[in-house]
């Protein structure tokens, strides 16, 4: 249902923390323009731990609305508590979101029966396409394969994010589930791997700054070609390393600063960028002449 390059987009923010609506339609339209294939907001990259609802439910809205159909919007509605993801997730689907990524529940750390509970009880309530997303280093918590295959069955939950670099997960995905359910990378420096075995796509950090390489590289990796999709990731792993030398979004949140697209707008308990970084993430965009 969505493939290749899904940039997981920043929510941009003025100085004082106000959110920029100018800015988020501006990125949106960026995007259209340089072959990114769908747009995941307020996700982890779009900081939805620090939006009020009602600016979460708006941010789904304006990129929607700014989208105009010219691709997928896939909002992030997930929560550790199951009736407020459901709230999200029906908001989403009465703004037009075309499908919904719902994360992990974090810090409670549920029982497999649980999640499996959670995610069902999601996507009986709300009838539109559901990924799971699983990204055990920042949820506490693992949503194994095992129930990922029984997730599979339920026919609007479509696909899974894995932010884990392990293919072999990844691959033991695919064999328990089938065509029953999409596989996507959720990290970049995996996310070729994830496509040369099976996988449909990335929802990707990196498509952020570098919306056309990280696309070219999805297409040539869907393709099964090793060789082409090798010669563009190689030359994207030094964004990979700089827009993680400290937690994601702070370093891509900079970047597109440093790019003019957007004011250096961050909320708190997230920081701007150390400036010890900035060199390193302005030779990264040089190498791949975002930066002059």
């Amino acid at each position: 249902m969505f493939h290749g390059s899904m940039v997981a987009l920043v929510t941009p923010m003025h100085p004082d923390g106000a959110l920029d609506w100018e800015g988020l339609r501006r990125l949106v339209d960026f995007h259209i323009e340089n072959g990114t294939d769908a747009i995941v907001t307020v996700g982890t990259t779009g900081e939805s731990p620090t939006l009020e609802v009602k600016e979460h439910i708006r941010v789904i809205r304006e990129v929607v609305d700014q989208a105009q159909g010219r691709l997928p919007v896939i909002a992030g509605t997930g929560a550790n508590s199951t009736r407020e993801a459901e709230e999200l997730t029906r908001a989403a689907l009465e703004a037009g979101a075309d499908a919904c990524l719902l994360v992990v529940p974090y810090y409670n750390r549920p029982t497999q029966e649980g999640l499996y509970l959670h995610f069902k009880a999601i996507a009986e309530a709300v009838p539109i396409p559901q990924i799971l997303y699983n990204v055990p280093t920042r949820t506490a918590c693992d949503l194994l394969p095992e129930t990922v295959a029984r997730l599979a069955d339920i026919s609007n939950i479509v696909g899974i994010k894995e932010a884990t670099e392990d293919i072999a997960r990844g691959r033991q995905i695919l064999e328990l589930c089938g065509d029953k359910l999409d596989l996507y990378s959720g990290e970049d420096s995996a996310a070729m791997e994830y496509m040369l075995i099976g996988g449909r796509g990335t929802i990707s950090v990196t498509a952020n700054v570098a919306p056309k390489a990280v696309h070219e590289m999805c297409t040539v990796a869907l393709q099964g070609n090793r060789k082409a999709a090798e010669a563009i990731n190689t030359r994207l792993c030094p964004l990979y390393t700089a827009l993680f030398s400290e937690v994601n979004p702070i370093p891509v949140k900079w970047a597109l600063y440093e790019m003019g697209l957007i004011a250096q707008g961050i909320r708190l308990p997230l920081t701007v960028l150390s400036e010890r970084y900035h060199e390193l993430l302005r030779q990264a965009l040089r190498q791949e002449q975002i930066l002059q």
